[in-house]
C-alpha cells in the first residue's frame, strides 16, 4: 500500500468520524447529550469539543494548513486520551477501547504525511 493512500485513508476516516461526532454534539443529539450526562461532562463541554472537532477535521482535510494540522493532530489526541479515560472510570467496558483505536488511526495519519510536511514536528522536537 502506498503512502499516499495509508494517509488519505486513515485521515479520512479521522475527519468523518470527527465530522460526525461534530454534527451529534452541535446539534444536540439524544446520543450525545446522554453520552456526557454519563461520563459526567458538563453540556457546554459538548458544544466546545464540537467546534474543536469540526475545525481539526476539517484543518487535516485541507492540504496548505500545516502548523495548524499538529495542532489539530495534538488536539485529537489529548481529546481521545480524556476519552479513554472518561469511559474507563464510567465503567464502560469494551466502549473504553474504541478512543484508543482512534489515536493509533491518527498515529498512521501522522506518520505517513509527506516528509516536507512534517517540518514543524521537527522544530519542535529539535
Amino acid at each position: 500500500m502506498s503512502r499516499k493512500i495509508a494517509y488519505w485513508g486513515a485521515t479520512g476516516l479521522v475527519a468523518t468520524v470527527a465530522l460526525l461526532a461534530a454534527f451529534g454534539y452541535l446539534t444536540a443529539s439524544p446520543q450525545a447529550v446522554e453520552n456526557f450526562r454519563h461520563v459526567g461532562y458538563p453540556q457546554q463541554l459538548r458544544v466546545l469539543l464540537g467546534i474543536a472537532k469540526l475545525a481539526g477535521a476539517l484543518v487535516l482535510l485541507f492540504p496548505r494548513l500545516q502548523t495548524l494540522k499538529d495542532w489539530a493532530y495534538a488536539g485529537f489526541t489529548i481529546t481521545w486520551i480524556a476519552a479513554t479515560v472518561a469511559h474507563y472510570l464510567a465503567g464502560d467496558g469494551a466502549l473504553t477501547l474504541l478512543p484508543v483505536g482512534l489515536i493509533g488511526v491518527l498515529g498512521v495519519s501522522y506518520v505517513t504525511r509527506s516528509a516536507n510536511r512534517r517540518g514543524s514536528a521537527k522544530a519542535i522536537l529539535a
